[in-house]
């Protein structure tokens, strides 16, 4: 294979971080319009079907995104080796989708919620499938982070500005689901296309023992990632079982979370840049620095956001959405917790060679959150507003968690600063 320079560290990791938050920033920046012409009702069934979709991304990513990452990475110079992962992935992923179809049509055909609104789960999915054959570990292993970036970013803003062009009443609320299926394949074709002419990687025939060990391998990467999302995207999936589908409260809080979730993916950047400079200098002084900096602005823009939470809404998602303003302001203390969190898992962590607590933070939360959930339904009190406090308590636990497995090893920071 044609050796493929890098770009640099910062070069890659700003490709990487694009990619990554054009997929928030894109559907942030239509929330708005979506929000006037769909209404509170219908756009809570576009978040609905969305929480829904974000366990579908997940079990399809099946944590791939770190083993084969890592894979291509030891191969990068390997022509054929390169491409018999892609192969292998390819088919993984056609294995995993064949398993969530089958899950969909069956709640589709035995679930109310489901049936009641199949169409559209049914189109996210499509979208959801054809977004999973992405092969962006590919290009991370091969730190070339730039080519799949521009053709993915160019082709999805094309066709977020087309939901302006074509969504104009509540009716029509199934383009959206549409237009990212078509903007998802015409980034599949590019980044395909890539691969092929200048990568010089193709589909290779591979076995079936191959792809079931791919698969083995990558289902530990899953837990942990399926540990640390899970209870982010089932507040919306219960609401949605509770409300139904004609009120306008599930629509409410999906547009507050939007908010919460772009707050959460912009501080993402600065924690994940973080991660390999302290791996290679172990510079826990940055780290009190980062805090004593970042902590404050953190609480002035939460304190804010919680005085303008009306203002803000009605601005961004038209008036009838000022109602979101009471769940934004109950989510607020969970963004609050990320900064930190986010900066105390694996930034912190791994060069204390405490990478393990990281996951087990996650998989902490997760049973936290559960355990909420279970009382909160037995005792009759699973509101959005007790969702909103039980997430919060929820993020204040995984980070109390990992401060903890910091301090009680303090004695490792004294050895590396």
């Amino acid at each position: 294979m044609k050796k493929i320079k890098a770009n640099g560290l910062m070069t890659n990791t700003i490709m990487l971080y694009v990619l990554t938050f054009s997929n928030y920033f894109f559907n942030f920046i239509t929330v708005p319009y979506q929000t006037r012409v769909l209404g509170p009702v219908y756009y809570g069934r576009l978040g609905f079907a969305t929480a829904f979709m974000v366990y579908i991304q997940l079990f399809l990513d099946f944590g791939f995104l770190l083993s084969a990452t890592e894979e291509v990475a030891n191969f990068r110079n390997d022509k054929k080796a390169v491409s018999r992962i892609f192969s292998v992935v390819c088919w993984c992923k056609l294995i995993l989708i064949a398993a969530s179809l089958i899950v969909l049509l069956i709640l589709c055909g035995s679930v109310e919620r489901f049936r009641s609104d199949s169409m559209l789960f049914i189109l996210y999915f499509v979208s959801t499938a054809v977004n999973s054959f992405l092969p962006d570990y590919l290009y991370r292993g091969l730190e070339d982070m730039k080519s799949i970036t521009v053709r993915s970013v160019c082709i999805k803003l094309f066709f977020t500005v087309m939901i302006f062009v074509f969504l104009r009443e509540p009716s029509q609320y199934y383009i959206v689901p549409l237009l990212n299926i078509i903007g998802n394949a015409g980034a599949v074709v590019f980044v395909y296309a890539d691969l092929k002419k200048r990568v010089g990687v193709g589909f290779v025939k591979v076995s079936l023992k191959e792809v079931l060990q791919s698969l083995k391998r990558s289902s530990i990467f899953f837990y942990s990632r399926i540990a640390s999302t899970v209870y982010s995207a089932t507040n919306t999936f219960i609401m949605g079982f509770i409300y139904g589908d004609a009120s306008p409260i599930v629509g409410y809080y999906t547009s507050a979370d939007k908010l919460i979730t772009t707050a959460k993916q912009a501080i993402t950047p600065v924690t994940d840049s973080l991660y390999p400079y302290m791996v290679r200098k172990k510079d826990f002084k940055l780290i009190r620095k980062l805090m004593m900096i970042g902590l404050p602005v953190m609480t002035a823009g939460c304190i804010g956001v919680w005085i303008l939470a009306e203002p803000i809404c009605g601005l961004l998602f038209g008036s009838e959405f000022v109602d979101s303003a009471k769940y934004l302001r109950l989510l607020i203390p969970a963004v609050w917790c990320s900064f930190p969190a986010m900066t105390f898992g694996f930034p912190v962590l791994s060069p204390m060679g405490l990478a393990k607590y990281a996951n087990i933070s996650n998989i902490f939360g997760a049973c936290i959150q559960i355990i909420q959930l279970i009382i909160l339904y037995f005792a009759g009190g699973l509101t959005v507003e007790a969702l909103c406090i039980a997430t919060c308590i929820t993020e204040v636990c995984t980070l109390s968690f990992r401060v903890l497995v910091v301090f009680f090893n303090r004695k490792k920071l004294k050895t590396s600063v």
